[in-house]
């Protein structure tokens, strides 16, 4: 039911903004509203196969023409850094082309266009969702936020607060009333902060001599 409705809001929310600004957050990548299961599902919905169209597959992977992807590692050479959202523009085969020696994804990340051979496709993946941790430092005119109680341990104040102040007009959140308090109310990183600062002044204490 959930992801009924993630997929309603996001067509809704891309009548008026572009794909760039229209972000889908999620605590973790494993389960049905995790990340990984997330980017799947939005791909089909949003940029699915047809006649003519471009794609290409890396293992369990399918990237297609138009694609939203996000870089997540650091290439200095590229001047593409970890987190940098981008599109793919072209998809070439080196069969195809003379010039080529492996594959490759040209993507464009802020106007500039940056090719990806396939032995650096690891550098890549697909960003219709992103982990909370991916989307600090960025902000989206729309956001939206699944709760779901399989994202138990994960569901944190402080990443609770970092996921919904990426909105910098709208954020939306999809999910269970249940998810939503442990979010709201779960303080255990701080907690943790506290015991372990706690346990540090004792250690000093222990340390002192007369």
């Amino acid at each position: 039911m959930a992801l009924v409705g993630i997929r309603r809001l996001l067509r809704r929310a891309l009548e008026t903004l572009p794909l760039e600004e229209v972000q889908v957050i999620s605590p973790m990548h494993n389960y049905l509203l995790g990340v990984e299961n997330l980017n799947r599902v939005l791909q089909e919905e949003l940029n699915p196969p047809a006649p003519g169209k471009k794609e290409y597959q890396v293992g369990k992977t399918t990237y297609r023409l138009g694609d939203k992807v996000m870089a997540i590692k650091n290439n200095y050479d590229k001047g593409v850094f970890n987190g940098n959202l981008g599109r793919i523009t072209d998809i070439l085969l080196a069969r195809e082309t003379e010039e080529l020696t492996e594959d490759t994804l040209l993507v464009e990340f802020d106007g500039e266009t940056v090719a990806y051979g396939r032995s650096e496709l690891d550098e890549l993946t697909l960003a219709y969702a992103v982990t909370v941790h991916k989307a600090q430092g960025s902000e989206f005119a729309f956001c939206l936020f699944p709760l779901s109680t399989q994202h138990w341990y994960m569901l944190q104040r402080n990443l609770f607060y970092t996921a919904v102040t990426r909105g910098k007009k709208m954020v939306v959140l999809v999910g269970s009333k249940r998810a939503l308090r442990r979010a709201i109310h779960n303080n255990s990183v701080q907690q943790r902060y506290t015991r372990l600062r706690e346990r540090l002044q004792v250690l000093a204490g222990e340390g002192k001599t007369g």
